[in-house]
Formats: structure tokens, C-alpha cells, sequence
């Protein structure tokens, strides 16, 4: 026993090394693979009509969203305060499966003045294809909000 101990204590940076390595191998021939596969699959496709675009959009779907953030964003205020907001986002994106990113602007009115403040908000339609009742916030889900 005492000779294996004091072999592991000779050795130790070549078992450590040896120990990295098979680490390494095995990740590489048998972990790997199956993670490759894994996100070759099917498994994380969402089938959806609302295919998304890298590009700034301004759709219906996407001005709705803009109203519900602003919607979202005045009921959060304190009651001395008065929010405004232009009629149109700064940009708006469509990210695909019925989610917009909203980038626009508010004008913030309370007892320390006027100031003009930007804002980001994510938001989802959760019905999908329905468009039946988009107008109704239930049918909305907001994501999160991010200003500056």
C-alpha cells in the first residue's frame, strides 16, 4: 500500500496529465458526437408561419406589440408620473415563432422635469397563427424590459 501511495506521489503530474488527456479524448470521440446530433435534429424546430427576418420590420403584428409595450410601460409608472411615446417603435424586430423585440423611445414628465428615455422590450403573441384577438394583452406575454 505504501509503495502504491508513494508511486501516485512520484507520478503525480504524469497521472494528472494522462487523466486530462482521456478527459479529453472521450469528450471529444463520444460526447461531442452525440451533442452534434442532438442539434442536427429536430428536436429544438419550432414550426411556425412566422419564419422571423433579421431585418428592422414594421408589421401589423409588430405595431400591435409596440402598443403593448407602451401599454405595459404606463402601468408600471408611478402615479406622479406621465409617460408619452411616439407614434411609430425606433426599430422593431420580428425574431421569428410570433416574437418581437421592440426598440423605441418615451418622453418621462414627473416633478424633476422632462427627459427623453430609451427603451427595449421583448415580447411574444402567444397564440400563434390565431390573429383572432391580438388586440387583447391577455393573448401577450412581455418578456422583459430594459431601459436607459
Amino acid at each position: 500500500m505504501k509503495s502504491l501511495i508513494a508511486l501516485l506521489k512520484k507520478y503525480r503530474i504524469a497521472i494528472l496529465i494522462v487523466g486530462l488527456l482521456t478527459l479529453s479524448l472521450s469528450q471529444q470521440k463520444f460526447v461531442m458526437p452525440i451533442i452534434y446530433d442532438i442539434i442536427k435534429s429536430d428536436l429544438f424546430l419550432v414550426d411556425s408561419k412566422d419564419k422571423g427576418s433579421d431585418l428592422p420590420v414594421s408589421t401589423p403584428l409588430s405595431n400591435i406589440a409596440f402598443m403593448h409595450c407602451n401599454n405595459y410601460i404606463k402601468s408600471k409608472a408611478e402615479a406622479d408620473t406621465s409617460i408619452s411615446f411616439p407614434e411609430k417603435p425606433l426599430k422593431a424586430w420580428d425574431i421569428g415563432n410570433y416574437q418581437y423585440v421592440i426598440n423605441a423611445e418615451m418622453n418621462i414628465t414627473n416633478s424633476s422635469g422632462t427627459s427623453t428615455k430609451k427603451y427595449v422590450c421583448r415580447i411574444t403573441y402567444n397564440k400563434g397563427d390565431n390573429e383572432e384577438d391580438v388586440l387583447n394583452i391577455e393573448n401577450w406575454s412581455i418578456i422583459g424590459i430594459s431601459d436607459s
